[in-house]
C-alpha cells in the first residue's frame, strides 16, 4: 500500500455532499462553511449537549488546548475527550 503524500489517490482538495448524497469538490470556504452549518443545524435541533471533541495524544498541549476551548466557548458543551489516557 503507498502512503506517500504523492499517491495518485490523495485527495487534493475538499469534497462536500450534495443533495443528491453525492461527494463533489468544493472550495475550502464551501467546505468549511457547510462544516459550520452542519454544527450550527445539530446544535439549534439537539443543543450543545449533542455534540463533543476528541482530541489526539499526538497533537501538540497547544492544540489539545484550542480544542478543548473551541468546545466550551464556541460549541458550548463539556463534552470532551482524547487518546491521552490509553
Amino acid at each position: 500500500m503507498d502512503t506517500r503524500m504523492s499517491h495518485r489517490g490523495r485527495l487534493t482538495q475538499p469534497l462536500v455532499r450534495g443533495r443528491d448524497g453525492a461527494l463533489k469538490p468544493a472550495s475550502w470556504d464551501a467546505a468549511l462553511d457547510a462544516a459550520a452549518e452542519g454544527l450550527e443545524r445539530v446544535l439549534r435541533a439537539h443543543g450543545p449537549e449533542a455534540l463533543g471533541i476528541f482530541s489526539c495524544s499526538k497533537a501538540t498541549n497547544e492544540v489539545n488546548y484550542l480544542a478543548q476551548k473551541f468546545a466550551r466557548v464556541v460549541l458550548g458543551t463539556n463534552n470532551i475527550d482524547s487518546c491521552n489516557r490509553t
